[in-house]
C-alpha cells in the first residue's frame, strides 16, 4: 500500500507523515516515511538533488527535469524496482503532485500543463493526503522555524501563488488516485487525521482505551 501526504509549506506534512507511521504501527503494521522517487534504485534522482529545488517554481526547466527524468522514469521503474522494505505501507512525503502543482502555479509552465494530459505516466497512491492551512496559521509556522528557505517564503507570503497551487491539487491533480482526502490542519489534528486516513485504507482504528492503555493481548 502507497499513502501520499503533499501540500503547501508548513501544511504540516511531516507532522502528519510520523503521526501515520506511529498510528499504523500500533495497529501491527508496519510503515516507513519515504522520499523523492518511489524505485529502490532511479538512475537520475542522484542528479535531480543536485538541482536547486528551491527555484523550482521559478524555473521551467527545472520543473521539467524533475517531472520528465523524475517522476515520469520513476512510474515504469517502481513496478520492477518497488521501495524497500518490501510489505511495509510507504508513507511518501511529497511526489510528481507537488511538482505539476508548482509548476502549475509558478508558470503555468508547458511541461507542467502536459504532465496533467499525461498523468497516468507517474506512479499513482492508494490513498493520496492534500493538506492545507491559511497563509495566517502557515506564517506563525513558518516564524518558529529556523530552516526557511526561498521556497517555504513564497509558498506562505504569496496568497495568489498559494491559491493557485492548492487548485490545481484539488482541481486537477488528485484525480489521478484512487481515494482522495483533503483536511485543513488548523481545523483537524494530526491523530484525527490519521483515523480517516486508515479507515479509507481499510484498518480499523484504535479505540480510545487502546490509545490510552495501548492494544490489549
Amino acid at each position: 500500500m502507497r499513502i501520499l501526504v503533499d501540500g503547501l509549506d508548513m501544511s504540516g506534512k511531516s507532522t502528519l507523515v510520523a503521526t501515520l507511521i506511529k498510528t499504523f504501527e500500533a495497529r501491527g503494521v508496519t510503515a516507513v516515511r519515504h522520499r523523492g522517487m518511489l524505485a529502490e534504485h532511479h538512475p537520475v534522482e542522484p542528479l535531480l538533488k543536485r538541482l536547486p529545488l528551491v527555484r523550482q517554481a521559478r524555473s521551467s526547466a527545472i520543473t521539467a527535469a524533475f517531472l520528465v527524468g523524475g517522476y515520469a522514469l520513476d512510474g515504469l521503474l517502481v513496478h520492477l524496482d518497488p521501495p524497500r522494505p518490501a510489505g511495509a505501507v510507504i508513507i511518501q512525503d511529497g511526489y510528481a503532485d507537488r511538482t505539476i502543482a508548482f509548476g502549475l502555479a509558478g508558470g503555468p509552465y508547458l511541461t507542467a500543463a502536459l504532465a496533467l494530459w499525461a498523468s497516468r505516466v507517474f506512479a499513482t497512491f492508494d490513498v493520496a493526503v492534500y493538506l492545507h492551512a491559511s497563509p495566517q496559521v502557515r506564517g506563525g509556522r513558518m516564524a518558529e522555524r529556523a530552516d526557511v528557505d526561498e521556497a517555504d517564503r513564497r509558498s506562505v507570503e504569496d496568497e495568489r501563488f498559494a491559491a493557485r497551487f492548492n487548485a490545481s491539487l484539488l482541481n486537477f491533480v488528485g484525480r489521478r488516485h484512487r481515494t482522495l482526502l483533503v483536511f485543513d490542519t488548523a481545523e483537524h489534528t494530526p491523530e484525527e487525521i490519521a483515523d480517516q486516513v486508515l479507515a479509507a485504507a481499510g484498518i480499523p482504528t484504535l479505540s480510545a482505551s487502546e490509545r490510552v492503555y495501548g492494544r490489549t493481548a
